[in-house]
């Protein structure tokens, strides 16, 4: 199999995840060096220089937004799936999630936390990172209260929308106005990504892995019938969205929700009033359908289309039968392999093996092309050290990293 190159973020303190990687406006690519559990830790921006063939620290969040990580408060310490990129003004957009406790905190919790003013996230700031200059133009308070799971950019009407955690609603920000309103509530569990079709209808999940539509021309937000499919033994709650990308064409997406025994999915959302959507099977390797597992240990994500043409994904592997000797995932020995797909065959091949320094890899959250053509994987990798992967692709042509994906 292909081999992979890993970099690790420097930042301080250790950083512990990256949940969002994405290529900007200027075909380079970007990754949020996070600190999901790290107490007093904040997020940054930092970018993979081809030039030089490492990674530079662009923006420090907190400072940048005006929330310090030292200040007490629960902190800037993620950006979660919330990459945006725009082509027409070469704008990254960013807004920030929680999890990290305030410097000094042992704990935080957002619903205990709620009212307490010294401890509680303040809320989600929204960032435009000018990538040109490498100049943040201005922030903005973006979801009071609450971090923003993930993010989309409809660039021709100047939005964004977002879903809000703990409380799982559903925004739309107007970048002309700097004004964000709520559309309500859309369950327990959050969709792990928002996607667009070509006419700017924006879906997102339920709790039971049910499409929930936006149409932004008549402003309204609707269940419609379309499931993420799901294992036939299992009932299809918390079959969230997690990773999806458009075709090439932008036709129709793939996906894959957050849920034990993931299948990998092609949804067309232009065919027929609901749009149609096909179930391509499972993406792990075979386990003991009897053996309950963490959904953390057959996860996959990163999902990028080549310059090929071709799907890219990466799915966990782990020795068979380890499962059921220890159901804990954190103690199965797992390997990350990307897996490359022929979407006019659906033939699969096992491609390459993401690894970090000889360590164990298990979590890979988004992928993205560069303009060069080369895909890059964000890892979720504790303990530290954390980073991304790069996998050289000999394509040829310029400005590869084309079309954009819009939604982090």
């Amino acid at each position: 199999m292909k081999a992979s190159r890993f970099y690790p973020f420097d930042n301080e303190p250790p950083p512990d995840t990256c949940w969002s990687l994405s290529a900007g406006p200027d075909g380079r690519i970007y990754a949020a060096s996070c600190c999901e559990r790290i107490a007093g830790g904040g997020v940054y921006i930092v970018r993979y220089d081809d030039e030089t063939d490492s990674l530079k620290t662009i923006v420090d969040v907190p400072r940048a937004v005006g929330e310090p990580a030292d200040n007490g408060k629960a902190t800037q310490c993620k950006i979660h799936y919330s990459f945006a990129p725009s082509l027409s003004d070469g704008i990254l957009y960013a807004a920030t999630h929680l999890s990290a406790p305030g410097v000094g905190s042992k704990r935080f919790s957002p619903w205990a936390d709620w009212k307490d003013d010294a401890r509680a996230f303040p809320h989600s700031c929204l960032l435009a990172l000018d990538t040109s200059s490498d100049q943040v133009l201005w922030t903005d308070t973006f979801i009071p209260r609450e971090g923003c799971r993930c993010m989309a950019l409809d660039e021709r009407r100047g939005r964004l929308y977002a879903i809000s955690y703990p409380r799982d609603h559903f925004w739309v920000y107007d970048l002309k106005k700097r004004e964000i309103r709520s559309l309500g509530r859309l369950g327990s569990v959050n969709s792990q990504t928002i996607f667009t079709d070509r006419r700017g209808r924006v879906f997102v999940s339920n709790c039971s892995g049910q499409f929930v539509r936006y149409d932004p021309d008549s402003d309204r937000l609707e269940e419609i019938p379309i499931f993420v499919p799901h294992d036939p033994r299992l009932s299809g709650w918390h079959d969230v969205l997690y990773d999806v990308v458009a075709s090439p064409q932008g036709d129709c997406v793939y996906g894959v929700p957050w849920n034990t025994d993931p299948h990998l999915f092609r949804y067309w959302p232009e065919d027929g009033e609901y749009g149609r959507i096909e179930d391509l099977g499972a993406v792990h390797q075979w386990r003991d359908p009897g053996t309950v597992v963490c959904f953390y240990l057959d996860h996959c994500g990163g999902l990028v289309f080549g310059a090929d043409g071709k799907l890219y994904y990466a799915t966990t592997r782990w020795s068979e039968g380890s499962e059921t000797d220890s159901p804990h995932f954190g103690r199965v020995q797992t390997e990350v392999i990307v897996v490359q797909m022929d979407v006019q065959t659906l033939e699969r091949t096992d491609y390459a093996r993401l690894e970090r320094n000889g360590a164990r890899g298990h979590y890979v959250a988004r992928a993205a092309r560069d303009r060069r053509g080369n895909l890059f994987f964000g890892h979720v990798i504790m303990p530290s050290p954390t980073g991304i992967s790069r996998l050289e692709m000999n394509a040829q042509g310029d400005d590869l990293h084309l079309p954009l994906r819009t939604w982090g």
